[in-house]
């Protein structure tokens, strides 16, 4: 019998394997647990403790059921999340690829996509989780959802896209997760990539193992966290040139005081 795993310290991860038993952290929770694909608030926390600083923006084009938003209320800073089905009354309908937040505004952005079509999110036919994984026009969509955010970060600030691969017995397996990195890697400068292991109860069940063994294919039991920056190419102002207050003599030399 699968049982509740205890929820894990709250604390900065200093490795490149963050191991998360629970959804939430904490006595409460963020986001909406019974949302289908709802991203482990301990991913967000960590992001934004590292990157930003109290105060500052995150936004979620991808919002969901609002996790960003809660972590961003819990560590003070300012969050703005976008759906184009909006699960609560703070999260803003706007499409991920069109954000209505001016250019350079941003201090992090955080995405948590859809990764094909196998969960239905939104009405909207423009929803990029209608899109097939197997189909070249997912990739486009997700890389203007990626220039998007690119566009409104700030130079400096910094991006995490939270993404799984896929895989269906009929079609085979669709690296989503480096297909998308190729359009981070594009836009941003690549700061580290995270394996975050996901302890899906579906992994222990007998059938899916025995499927999978039978199959010769793997169940999927990681996430990848893809960290990247937007470059500050501003230039650096040259500092004034201090005056010279030694003494000089009437034809400009120096002299002992």
């Amino acid at each position: 019998m699968h049982q509740r795993p205890n929820k894990p310290q709250l604390r900065v991860q200093p490795t490149t394997l963050w191991e998360y038993p629970s959804q939430h952290y904490g006595p409460g929770q963020q986001g909406d647990q019974k949302y289908v694909g709802a991203t482990p608030s301990y991913v967000i926390w960590n992001m934004i403790e590292r990157y930003t600083k109290p105060g500052e923006l995150v936004v979620d084009p991808f919002c969901g059921s609002g996790t960003t938003l809660d972590v961003a209320t819990d560590t003070g800073r300012k969050g703005r999340g976008f759906d184009l089905s909006p699960y609560r009354a703070d999260i803003e309908k706007a499409d991920a690829r069109k954000l209505p937040l001016e250019t350079g505004s941003v201090d992090l952005v955080f995405m948590d996509p859809p990764y094909g079509d196998h969960i239905d999110y939104s009405d909207d036919p423009s929803c990029i989780g209608k899109l097939s994984a197997y189909d070249p026009k997912y990739f486009q969509a997700m890389h203007r959802a990626i220039s998007e955010a690119a566009r409104i970060l700030k130079p400096g600030g910094h991006f995490g896209l939270y993404v799984c691969d896929y895989f269906e017995k009929k079609v085979g397996f669709a690296p989503v997760g480096f297909q998308l990195f190729m359009s981070v890697a594009e836009k941003l400068k690549v700061v580290d990539i995270v394996s975050v292991v996901r302890h899906n109860k579906s992994l222990e069940l007998g059938n899916h193992r025995k499927a999978a063994e039978e199959g010769n294919f793997f169940l999927r039991g990681f996430n990848y966290l893809f960290i990247a920056q937007k470059p500050d190419n501003r230039p650096v102002p040259k500092p004034e040139p201090k005056p010279d207050l030694r003494a000089r003599d009437r034809h400009g030399r120096l002299v002992k005081r």
